[in-house]
């Protein structure tokens, strides 16, 4: 460095210095400035090396922003909130199990419905046994409706209720292709309430690994399933559906999102697997709801037919993602 991006560059380090000094909590972008200041070479100047940096410094992320994630007290969304008026279901849908609960031979179910998720979460602490750890609730509620039978008083065929817990550790990637990582460890109960024939359940502890940059997320979570008695148990294959993994990958691209999740298709040698792909975009000037689009294929749609097949396209909007 000459004699005077030696002065910038010290000052610029006392000031990062002072300023940590006063502050519990120091800035990935800002650590990463001093170090880089400090192993610099005399022909790097403070524009490259603030370039290097860059990528830490805060951005608008797929996932939650960051001030939501560092409000310990803040309710947020969880797995995207979307309303599906129409979906349409090629090979239909089984009504049999339905027939027998209600003693009605003839009851028929809509190839046509409507879905929709709600899902939230809550901060219960942070910094949990100083161990920058993070403990958190959530509840997501999947429904779909029979909104155009009318022959059958158009009822709810399915809601699945997913209430869980977890802990998680964020960790930021200073030299890395992304810039930061999640593991999570949680347990989760999921039951559509519903009692006889009709009654589904199953509990899980699992694992998750997420990598996250500007435009791109990865995420694998992994699940062992918690073993019931057998005369409770409403669902013993469950897992030969539902399998013990799904991996997500989200792409951001200007205002548009692309999603697609893979479950237990490798597992179970592409037999009795799924995929489900998503896409939101801009509609209309509202930033806060867009159009989306999903289409699934394979098991495990929901609890009551996850061991029927699905071929379903859907259409409505998302107001989170």
């Amino acid at each position: 460095m000459n004699v005077k991006q030696q002065i910038t560059s010290a000052g610029i380090t006392f000031t990062l210095a002072i300023s940590v000094g006063y502050s519990d909590n120091i800035k990935p972008f800002e650590q990463c400035l001093i170090q880089q200041i400090n192993l610099s070479t005399e022909i790097q100047t403070i524009a490259e090396l603030k370039a290097i940096c860059k990528k830490l410094a805060p951005t608008r992320t797929i996932t939650a922003p960051s001030q939501q994630r560092n409000k310990s007290t803040l309710l947020m969304a969880f797995k995207p909130n979307y309303i599906l008026p129409t979906t349409y279901n090629s090979l239909g849908y089984d009504a049999s199990i339905y027939s027998q609960q209600f003693d009605n031979p003839t009851l028929n179910l809509n190839d046509y419905e409507a879905h929709f998720q709600t899902s939230i979460k809550l901060p219960l602490s942070k910094n949990l046994f100083n161990h920058n750890l993070e403990y958190f609730a959530a509840y997501t509620n999947r429904s779909f409706w029979q909104v155009y039978n009318d022959s059958i008083s158009a009822p709810f065929r399915e809601t699945n209720h997913e209430p869980e817990l977890w802990i998680q550790r964020n960790v930021t990637l200073a030299h890395a292709s992304f810039n930061t990582s999640t593991q999570i460890l949680g347990i989760s109960h999921q039951s559509n309430g519903r009692g006889g024939l009709l009654s589904r359940s199953w509990n899980r502890v699992y694992v998750q690994l997420s990598l996250e940059r500007q435009t791109l997320s990865l995420a694998l979570k992994t699940w062992i399933r918690i073993n019931e008695k057998s005369k409770d148990d409403d669902n013993p294959d469950i897992t030969n559906y539902l399998g013990h993994g799904e991996f997500h990958v989200n792409i951001k691209s200007d205002d548009h999102v692309f999603s697609v999740m893979s479950r237990n298709n490798l597992e179970s040698g592409f037999t009795k697997g799924a995929v489900e792909f998503g896409w939101s975009f801009p509609v209309g000037k509202r930033n806060d709801l867009k159009g989306y689009i999903q289409v699934f294929s394979g098991y495990g749609e929901s609890l009551i037919s996850y061991n029927n097949r699905v071929k379903r396209i859907g259409i409505g909007v998302i107001i989170s993602n």
